[in-house]
């Protein structure tokens, strides 16, 4: 595979991963809708969360850079099981706890009012990126030894036993330990970068493509590392997820036992995936040839992002000998020039018979 390594890791850098003024952003607009949150809690004499804690894409560290800025900040509301009731004392259903967190946090400044969904409260700006608010209470319960644990239940349909910090601590675990280096985010976590920005590549595609989530499991399940060349880990994995998908399109919850991320055995978004990462396999195709020449490989590349980013560092780099080029013969002639005058110099030094000649 033609080399472009460098390549592929400039376009990371600069068009996957966040870049750092966005991540405070990211950051700031978390903090504001927390701050909201508990002011509406206040007004309305309701006990605030006992905890605000990031999940998904975001506490992973693997969203991606969008044009249009949809992105998915995942930020849970904890709350203690006592401070989850009604006027009377009885317990919210899972339900009423996700509408008292949409009333809480619609402040009336919001032109789309925030939304109950089924698994959150969803918070949309308008300019273009949306905030996820999953609710959970903490419950002590007791295990098979009479031993007291606390563990935490999603408002989803009703309460279910879950909690989305699990999935951040399964993820930061695979990351380490499948990675061959520990830097730049470490190269598992890249390549999920890369694949997700792959499936939101296109606009025909949004919608139609398996989730982000789906994407990072099956990265963790079908990684093939290489520390010497970032290129060929994204084709290696890409290939490995697409041959792992025409075997079995279910894609199982990392931390979740009996629950899986696609929806059946035929699932659409899944075929989706898999027939996509062909195409781009088979774009990639001429990289193999030994004959391949840098800027097909490049071109390549291109169709698989569909960017012209590699193309343009192509020709930045052929602009760039060009200068270097034409700068050349001035630079070799006031060299010569040089050597000219220090030589003349010598020459009348010798005929005097004087300085370190004498």
């Amino acid at each position: 595979m033609y080399n472009c390594h460098d390549d592929v890791l400039a376009y990371h850098d600069k068009e996957v991963t966040l870049p750092t003024p966005e991540q405070t952003k990211m950051r700031e607009r978390r903090n504001a809708n927390r701050n909201r949150l508990d002011r509406g809690l206040t007004k309305a004499g309701h006990p605030l969360p006992a905890e605000h804690k990031s999940q998904g894409s975001y506490a992973m560290k693997t969203m991606v850079q969008h044009s249009d800025n949809d992105y998915d900040i995942d930020d849970g509301v904890y709350f203690d099981r006592a401070d989850l009731v009604g006027p009377r004392g009885a317990e919210l259903t899972a339900l009423q706890a996700r509408q008292r967190i949409r009333d809480a946090v619609d402040d009336g400044t919001f032109k789309t009012p925030p939304e109950v969904h089924t698994n959150c409260v969803r918070v949309v700006y308008d300019a273009g990126y949306h905030v996820d608010l999953p609710v959970y209470r903490r419950v002590v319960t007791t295990d098979f030894f009479g031993k007291e644990q606390t563990i935490n239940e999603l408002a989803s349909a009703d309460w279910k036993r879950s909690d989305a910090r699990d999935v951040t601590a399964w993820f930061d675990e695979e990351n380490r330990r499948q990675s061959p280096d520990d830097t730049n985010g470490r190269q598992l976590r890249r390549i999920t970068r890369f694949i997700k920005k792959f499936a939101r590549s296109r606009s025909s595609w949004q919608g139609q493509m398996l989730s982000g989530f789906g994407i990072t499991k099956l990265v963790t399940e079908c990684f093939r590392a290489n520390a010497e060349r970032e290129d060929q880990s994204l084709y290696d994995t890409m290939q490995a997820i697409q041959n792992r998908l025409a075997f079995d399109l279910v894609v199982k919850h990392p931390v979740t036992p009996n629950e899986t991320i696609t929806n059946g055995s035929d699932d659409a978004k899944a075929r989706q995936l898999r027939d996509k990462l062909k195409d781009a396999l088979d774009w990639l195709a001429p990289t193999q040839a030994g004959d391949c020449t840098r800027a097909q490989a490049l071109k390549c590349w291109d169709k698989v992002f569909n960017t012209d980013f590699f193309s343009e560092r192509a020709e930045e780099k052929a602009a760039k000998s060009e200068r270097i080029s034409s700068t050349a013969p001035a630079i070799l002639t006031d060299w010569l020039r040089q050597q000219s005058d220090e030589a003349a110099q010598q020459g009348a030094m010798r005929k005097e018979g004087g300085g370190r000649y004498a």
